[in-house]
């Protein structure tokens, strides 16, 4: 006995995916085709002219989005925003704290300078 297909039709029809790259390649050929051309394309790669006129609205809108995206790096992620914040916190704080190592620094200048003048001024009244 020969083997015989199975004329039931499957329950559940498997739906085909199409790369990005495969859609580009054969909207490129279908637009370049003419009327015959065209039925010719769709009948050996299986399509429908309803694919592509939906291939083509999202080739479409993805130009129109690609075109509405400012130019320039990309929108920083939360980790970048929150890195930059602590960044700039860390160089301000360390200006602050360079600000008063120098205010300690002088304060103690002057401190020895009083110290200093204070011994002398007490020298001064023990001669005479």
């Amino acid at each position: 006995m020969e083997d015989v297909p199975d004329p039931q039709v499957p329950a559940k029809a498997q739906q085909r995916t199409y790369t990005a790259r495969y859609k580009a390649k054969v909207l490129a050929e279908y637009e370049a085709c003419d009327r015959e051309g065209k039925g010719a394309l769709l009948r050996r790669e299986g399509l429908y002219t309803s694919l592509i006129s939906s291939w083509r609205d999202q080739r479409d809108r993805g130009a129109l989005e690609a075109l509405g995206r400012s130019s320039g790096a990309a929108p920083a992620t939360a980790a970048e925003k929150e890195a930059a914040r602590l960044r700039r916190e860390n160089e301000r704080l360390t200006g602050e704290l360079d600000t008063a190592r120098k205010v300690i620094e002088i304060q103690g200048k002057l401190s020895a300078l009083l110290d200093q003048f204070s011994t002398d001024s007490a020298k001064k009244t023990d001669e005479r």
